[in-house]
């Protein structure tokens, strides 16, 4: 099979089409979308070699559950012993022996095939068409925001960064609280937000310090967080969703004086993702720049990384 590889530097080769372990599928990928993550991955984050992605749609080519065979599907990304500690407390996102696909110990979505646990496949509502579908993983992101904090419909909101993740986690929170603002730097992303009527801001524009309740960062830059400690009011909440290699440093002394809570924030729920994108209460379509074929993977990644790219989308 073709694979869109990374060792040190990405490029187009064939692979052995992977074999499903007990309790997996292997999945025909149809369309696949490029990610922040996978853009870090190539500047030394994680220390990852291997085929890239983990945003994707595809249908079942094989399985033990007759059930999910021939489906349409997108899959969680993380891959849990289930025996450790941590997944006996019932958090196996944060499995010890965990692979992550595409990301950590297991070839990823850049592939015409790939193989996952069946637990982690979703099937994909047939009003759902493939390119909507790819977004259901960073949507995911989004909404584990409201699992882990409560937010009510006073809470004054700022997230930073108007990238891809930066628009699905606006669109989420908007509908908790419309005290929310959305900041970045390309008037033309915001726009894109101006369009569903949800507020933004120039990053330029001058603002209010220690105003918001929640501030969110999702940047995709190591300056976002040294930005949300000035903008998140006194014990207020700081969610981080940025992965960088770059390492951060910061005055750890401002948090510890204002009680501020800052909050990771990683993989999120699928179900109301697809939910929310089978609804259009969550729209995407306006993010979708290029659909580039796979035997042109690294020009994809090359587009990727272009101020006027927003999502890019692999077509195997």
């Amino acid at each position: 099979m073709k694979a869109l590889y990374f060792d040190g530097e990405a490029q187009v080769i064939d692979l052995p089409t992977p074999s499903p372990a007990k309790g997996e599928a292997l999945i025909r990928i149809l369309k696949a979308g490029i990610c922040n993550t996978d853009l870090e991955i190539m500047k030394g984050y994680m220390g990852f070699r291997g085929v890239l992605g983990h945003e994707f749609v595809g249908v079942v080519e094989e399985c033990e559950n007759s059930f999910l065979q021939g489906k349409r599907v997108v899959g969680e990304i993380n891959c849990a012993c289930h025996t450790c500690p941590i997944c006996r407390m019932e958090l196996p996102h944060h499995c010890t022996n965990r692979t992550v696909l595409g990301i950590q110990g297991r070839n990823g979505a850049f592939a015409e095939f790939v193989t996952l646990p069946e637990q982690n496949l979703h099937i994909v509502p047939d009003t759902v068409s493939d390119e909507i579908a790819v977004f259901t993983e960073p949507l995911a992101a989004a909404f584990r925001i409201p699992e882990q904090i409560e937010i009510a419909s006073t809470d004054r909101i700022v997230i930073l960064g108007a990238g891809k993740l930066g628009q699905l986690i606006a669109q989420v929170l908007y509908t908790h609280s419309k005290n929310l603002l959305c900041i970045g730097k390309n008037q033309w992303k915001l726009e894109v937000l101006k369009h569903l009527q949800i507020p933004t801001a120039h990053v330029d524009e001058p603002r209010e310090r220690g105003a918001a309740d929640i501030v969110v960062e999702s940047t995709g830059s190591y300056g976002g967080f040294p930005r949300a400690l000035e903008l998140v009011r006194p014990e207020g909440t700081i969610v981080l969703k940025t992965t960088v290699a770059h390492p951060t440093a910061f005055d750890l002394s401002v948090p510890v004086i204002n009680e501020v809570r800052v909050l990771g924030s990683r993989c999120g729920p699928f179900r109301p993702a697809l939910d929310a994108l089978a609804m259009g209460t969550v729209e995407v379509g306006a993010m979708i720049t290029d659909t580039i074929e796979l035997k042109d993977g690294v020009r994809a990644l090359e587009r990727a990384t272009q101020p006027d790219s927003f999502k890019i989308m692999i077509e195997m």
